[in-house]
């Protein structure tokens, strides 16, 4: 008699607890009560210092775990990402983080339980991911008034869109527009830009969408390219970022590419996930086509629909932190 035993899903999950505005100490609690115990076999482990999310995700792959999911914002999806890259492993996420622009992307939940039941749901997805001169990306990289902000933003002891927004305003009074040489297999034409910003993903986080038309499965960049513009006209760019429509703007440049190479007057800095750092004057910016796995739900496109703006009011005045209902004793 043919055995009717159907082998359980490995998944692990890897808590960052330093990510976000969120305490983390419940989730695992929830992870108990709410993952399908019947399709996944589980464990939850939390990282204890930077660059342990993509070790721990790199041996993972290496020993076959079907699912690690990164349990935090873009910046343990990209450790997480990098460590699985190119394998047979898919990556899910439960959104903690500051933004969450890439789960954002995929339609995740924002609410803890409903992320986990979205990972019931899910089944793993091929799609692209980027690199900036050879580092490995997967939400957005960009450079400009952006980056100085996620730098600035990134020293700051509190999180969350509020903090993010103050710390844009305050950039906002100092910055200057750079010039950029931009080439791809199309045109090479120099511009002086506010920001210049390269998505697979439609979005900063927070629903800020800066490549409103990015497509994580089409093997293409959706570049922005942001001209300066007037104080004035503050609110009316503030109203395009979180409406999905920035390609309107009379400021805005809008290229859809497999690659770009960006040179500026000097070195400076840049983010890639929204992680800032320091690179070189030339910037080279290439789409690495189905290179990893990630759970997404059946019939996903690649592309993210917008979020309504009373919803993302909702969000940042009322539900923007994870909620935690109250755990019950027992199993599922």
């Amino acid at each position: 008699m043919m055995s009717t035993h159907t082998k359980k899903i490995s998944i692990l999950f890897f808590v960052n607890p330093k990510s976000g505005v969120s305490n983390k100490k419940r989730i695992p609690l929830m992870i108990e009560q709410y993952i399908d115990r019947e399709k996944y076999d589980f464990e939850v482990i939390y990282t204890q210092y930077a660059g342990h999310a993509y070790e721990l995700a790199k041996k993972a792959a290496e020993e076959g775990v079907d699912i690690v999911v990164a349990v935090g914002g873009d910046g343990t999806i990209n450790e997480v990402g990098r460590g699985i890259i190119h394998t047979n492993t898919a990556m899910g996420v439960i959104p903690c983080g500051s933004g969450n622009g890439f789960a954002r992307h995929l339609g995740i939940p924002m609410n803890i339980k409903k992320s986990i039941e979205f990972i019931n749901k899910a089944e793993p997805t091929i799609i692209d991911y980027g690199k900036l001169n050879g580092h490995p990306f997967f939400c957005s990289c960009g450079m400009g008034f952006d980056a100085r902000v996620s730098n600035d933003f990134a020293k700051k002891s509190s999180r969350g869109a509020f903090t993010y927004i103050k710390t844009s305003l305050v950039d906002w009074v100092t910055y200057k527009p750079e010039t950029y040489i931009v080439e791809t297999p199309y045109f090479k034409k120099e511009f002086k830009a506010f920001v210049v910003a390269c998505g697979n993903a439609s979005q900063y986080g927070n629903n800020a969408y800066i490549t409103p038309f990015a497509s994580m499965r089409d093997g293409l960049f959706t570049v922005s390219i942001l001209s300066p513009f007037s104080t004035i006209e503050m609110p009316l760019m503030a109203a395009h970022l979180f409406r999905h429509t920035f390609a309107d703007s009379s400021h805005m440049t809008t290229i859809a590419t497999p690659w770009l190479r960006i040179t500026r007057t000097a070195p400076g800095p840049v983010h890639y996930d929204g992680e800032p750092c320091e690179m070189d004057a030339e910037l080279v910016i290439e789409m690495v086509p189905d290179g990893i796995k990630v759970l997404a739900l059946p019939g996903w496109d690649g592309t993210c629909a917008p979020v309504p703006l009373y919803r993302q009011m909702y969000e940042m005045f009322a539900g923007s932190l994870p909620s935690f209902p109250k755990i019950k004793k027992g199993k599922k």
